[in-house]
């Protein structure tokens, strides 16, 4: 089995939540053990790492950000090296991500460049979200880099293929938790009672009406909402109920105010269904917004040194805790097409391991050209 394939396949054994990534960073950490050490300084951060492979004279730093987290999510892929973990799974491309992130390190450690490669293996980025914590470490004070990348995999996309576009390609997102109390009773005598399940519908039924009506046709917004839960049993009215969802933007504008008008028709809720409510907005993420002149440089690069094909995509509603980095860091992020099925945070997602080594490939000849000062 090729190398990286066996360390993909290890690191989709082991997915771990945000901040619980503690196998994934010891496995990182063994992988980068046995590779040569003169060239690389480590240094752990919570449960991820920063790498830096050291230039030969460096006058900059070049970084690649990969994140380590998984899903609770069952896997039903019939992968023989599916999930050790119950409940959990790499359902998002994040064993790619790592791996791709290794093979590069990999290269380079044999092969140095002028500048300095500083490799971020960030925990958290399906929540709570660890690279806006991660940006304002002290390591990463210290090891600022002056550019940024990254990929996601993307299942709708031919092996061979990336797709990126210069300025906004994911939204700004945030959770959104809304809990409602009410008065309890007997279903027989509903007169005595605040029913949550009835206030519940009629408000998500009210917020829907905040995408079509308060935002501009112009622009996009999102309010999905992936769970309810109230009650106990048949019969009796349910005293609470709990409204778990997710927005998105393509604006900061629009993200305000669609707030806004959440918080304005919670508040007339309380008073028309005699109730309490509170909203949590949970994790909230910044925008991916591409710098034009680096996306460009970088789309160009591919199309003529690399059998790449390279796609300008539209924006997406896709979430990424990436846009803080891309918010001080001159960068961009792009997909990786990986052609299959199913798609992000499917159960049966199964991306397919010849994306990984393309990866590799137009990576290492990017920051060839990049490192060694070329692009200048």
């Amino acid at each position: 089995m090729h190398l990286l394939s066996k360390i993909r396949q290890d690191l989709h054994r082991i997915p771990e939540l945000g901040f619980q990534e503690f196998k994934t960073q010891a496995y990182l950490l063994e992988h980068l053990g046995h590779l040569p050490a003169e060239r690389l300084e480590i240094k752990k951060w919570k449960t991820g790492l920063f790498v830096k492979v050291k230039g030969t004279a460096p006058l900059k730093t070049l970084a690649y950000r990969a994140d380590i987290d998984g899903l609770p999510i069952r896997e039903e892929t019939g992968y023989e090296f599916k999930s050790d973990h119950p409940e959990l799974m790499h359902a998002c491309g994040h064993d790619f991500h790592m791996t791709i992130a290794l093979g590069i390190i990999q290269y380079f450690v044999k092969h140095p460049v002028r500048d300095d490669l500083l490799f971020l293996f960030q925990p958290a980025e399906e929540g709570p979200g660890g690279a806006e914590p991660m940006l304002r470490s002290e390591i990463m004070k210290e090891w600022k880099p002056d550019f940024i990348t990254a990929l996601h995999i993307a299942p709708e996309y031919p092996v061979g293929t990336i797709a990126t576009r210069p300025g906004l390609l994911f939204a700004n997102t945030s959770e959104l938790f809304i809990d409602l109390k009410g008065k309890g009773g007997h279903a027989a005598y509903p007169h005595t009672a605040q029913d949550m399940i009835v206030a519940a519908a009629s408000l998500v039924t009210q917020l829907q009406t905040v995408v079509s009506r308060n935002v501009d046709p112009l622009d996009s917004a999102v309010i999905t909402f992936g769970k309810i839960t109230g009650g106990t049993v048949q019969n009796i009215i349910a005293e609470n109920a709990r409204l778990e969802g997710t927005i998105r933007t393509l604006s900061v504008e629009s993200m305000d105010k669609v707030k806004e008008r959440i918080e304005a028709l919670v508040r007339g809720l309380e008073v028309g269904y005699s109730c309490s409510a509170s909203i949590d907005y949970g994790s909230m993420y910044h925008q991916v917004y591409n710098h034009h002149e680096l996306t460009e440089e970088f789309m160009d690069f591919a199309k003529v040194n690399t059998d790449t094909e390279v796609v300008l995509c539209r924006e997406a509603m896709t979430g990424e805790d990436f846009g803080y980095m891309l918010d001080e860091i001159p960068g961009f992020m792009f997909w990786l097409g990986v052609d299959s099925p199913y798609g992000l945070h499917h159960s049966k997602l199964q991306p397919k391991e010849e994306a990984i080594g393309a990866a590799v490939d137009l990576m290492c000849r990017y920051f060839l050209y990049k490192a060694n000062g070329l692009s200048e």
